[in-house]
C-alpha cells in the first residue's frame, strides 16, 4: 500500500513532464518574432499559413515601447529556416468576418541569407488587415447611399432564391481555384502584370476626373437595370425559347448546303445567257445615253417645280375646265352641238376656202411635181373640135360652141372639179352625209 502510493505519483509525475514536453516542444520548430502596427485582433494560437498551409501558430502578443504589437509564432521544421525578404500579413477569411485571423508569411528567396531562430522582422515587412468599415470609411456620402441600394438590390434579387444559391455556392470553390491559378500564371510575367498595372492606373486616374459624368452613367445604368428587372417574365420567356430557336436555326444551317448546291446549278444554267446580255446591254447603252436627256425633259414637263408650269397641273385643270363649260354654258354648249351637221359641210372645202383667203389660185387649184397649175379650156366662137371623126377644128356657130358648158352648179362635191377618180374616191360625198350633188362636175 505504502508503495503504490509512491508509484502512482511518479506515474502522474511522467505524463505532467511528456504533456509539457509536447506543448513547449511542439514537435519541434523555430520561434520567430514579428513587429505589427496593430495586433488586428490576433489572439494566442491563430494559424501561420503560408499559400493556405497552415505551418505554425501565434505563441505570444507583447507590446513593444514605441505601441506597436509584437507577434511570436512558432514555425515547424518543414519551412525553418526563414530567409531574408520575408514579409507577413494579417489576413481573414472574409471582409465581414472578425474571427480566425491568421498570418499570413511570404517566405524570401532561399538564395538569400537565413533568419536566426528568434529573429525579429521589423513592421516595415509587414502589413496589417483592412477591416471592412476602415473601407466604408473612405466612402462620401452618396457612395454609401448608392451601395447601400445596391445591397437592397441584390437582397430583393434573391429573396426567395436561397435554395438556388447555396447550390451555386458549391461552384465557388472550384472557381477560386481557377483564378488562383489564373493569377498565378499573370505573375509569371512581372514586366508585362507591371505595364498592365501602370496603364490600368492611367486609365483610373482619367475615369477620376470625370467622376460626375462617372456618377451620372451609374445613375443611369441604375435606372436601365431597374428597367431590365421590370421585363423578367419577357426575358424568362425569351430564354425558354431560345433553345427552339436555335434548334430552327441549326436545321437551317443544315440545309444551306443543298441550297447553295441548287443556286449553284442555276449560276451554271445561267452562264450561256451571260454573253447574250452583255450584248445586248452594250448595245442598249448609247440608246440610254441618248435617251437619258429626252426622258429628263420629259421628266420637267410632267413635273417642274412651281405652280401652273408643266402637263400634270394642266391635267389637274381639265377636270375643273369640263366642269365650268359644263355648268357654266349650257346654252353654249347644246348650240355647238346643233351647229355641227351644219359646219360639218364645210369640213372638206377647208383647203379651198384657205386658199382662197390666204393665196387665190395656189391651194384652190391643182397641182403636181411642177407645182400649182390651172386647168382652162378655150373657147373660140367659130370653130368647134370635130369629135371622133375628125381631128381637126371645124367652122361652127357661136351658139354650137357654148352646148357643153354647164352653169349654176353650186352644190358641187369636193373634188368635182376634175374627172371622177377610178376608184370612185371623188366627188366625196361623205358616205352621203354632205349636202352635194355628186352630178355637178366638168363636162
Amino acid at each position: 500500500m505504502n508503495l503504490a502510493r509512491p508509484a502512482a505519483f511518479g506515474a502522474l509525475a511522467l505524463v505532467v513532464l511528456i504533456v509539457a514536453y509536447l506543448v513547449l516542444a511542439g514537435g519541434g520548430g523555430t520561434n520567430y518574432h514579428i513587429e505589427f502596427a496593430e495586433a488586428d485582433q490576433l489572439v494566442r494560437g491563430d494559424q501561420v499559413q503560408v499559400g493556405g498551409v497552415p505551418v505554425g501558430s501565434i505563441t505570444g502578443i507583447e507590446l513593444t515601447k514605441d505601441d506597436k504589437a509584437l507577434i511570436t509564432i512558432h514555425i515547424q521544421d518543414s519551412l525553418v529556416p526563414l530567409h531574408e525578404g520575408t514579409k507577413a500579413e494579417v489576413r481573414v477569411p472574409s471582409l465581414s468576418s472578425v474571427a480566425n485571423r491568421y498570418i499570413a508569411l511570404s517566405p524570401g528567396p532561399n538564395n538569400g541569407p537565413a533568419l536566426a531562430a528568434g529573429a525579429r522582422l521589423p513592421a516595415s515587412v509587414t502589413k496589417p488587415v483592412t477591416d471592412l468599415d476602415q473601407l466604408f470609411n473612405t466612402f462620401n456620402p452618396k457612395t454609401l447611399k448608392g451601395l447601400q441600394g445596391f445591397i437592397q438590390g441584390f437582397g430583393e434579387q434573391y429573396a426567395g432564391a436561397g435554395r438556388q444559391l447555396g447550390g451555386a455556392t458549391e461552384y465557388f470553390a472550384p472557381s477560386i481555384a481557377a483564378t488562383d491559378h489564373f493569377f498565378e500564371e499573370l505573375a509569371l510575367d512581372q514586366p508585362v502584370l507591371t505595364s498592365f498595372l501602370v496603364e490600368t492606373a492611367k486609365a483610373l486616374t482619367t475615369i477620376g476626373a470625370r467622376k460626375e459624368d462617372l456618377s451620372g452613367l451609374i445613375e443611369h445604368a441604375n435606372q436601365t437595370f431597374t428597367a431590365v428587372g421590370s421585363e423578367q417574365s419577357s426575358l424568362a420567356r425569351g430564354l425558354h425559347e431560345l433553345p427552339r430557336a436555335l434548334r430552327t436555326g441549326n436545321k437551317t444551317f443544315a440545309e444551306l448546303p443543298s441550297t447553295f448546291g441548287a443556286l449553284k446549278t442555276l449560276v451554271d444554267a445561267s452562264k450561256p445567257t451571260s454573253e447574250p446580255l452583255r450584248r445586248l446591254f452594250s448595245k442598249l447603252r448609247p440608246l440610254l445615253v441618248t435617251a437619258t436627256p429626252v426622258v429628263g425633259n420629259f421628266s420637267r414637263a410632267i413635273n417642274l417645280p412651281g405652280p401652273n408650269n408643266d402637263l400634270t397641273d394642266y391635267a389637274r385643270a381639265l377636270p375643273g375646265l369640263v366642269r365650268a363649260l359644263t355648268t357654266a354654258t349650257p346654252s353654249g354648249v347644246t348650240s355647238l352641238r346643233e351647229s355641227v351637221p351644219v359646219t360639218a359641210f364645210f369640213g372638206p372645202y377647208s383647203p379651198d376656202l384657205e386658199g382662197l383667203f390666204r393665196t387665190f389660185g395656189q391651194t384652190a387649184a391643182y397641182y403636181d411635181a411642177n407645182g400649182h397649175y390651172a386647168r382652162l379650156s378655150p373657147v373660140f366662137p367659130d370653130f368647134a373640135y370635130g369629135g371622133s371623126s375628125s381631128s381637126n377644128l371645124v367652122p361652127t356657130s357661136s351658139q354650137k360652141v357654148i352646148e357643153g358648158l354647164r352653169t349654176g352648179q353650186l352644190r358641187r362635191c369636193p373634188g368635182a372639179a376634175t374627172q371622177p377618180a377610178a376608184d370612185g374616191s371623188s366627188p366625196f360625198v361623205d358616205g352621203e352625209l354632205l349636202t352635194c350633188d355628186p352630178t355637178e362636175t366638168l363636162p
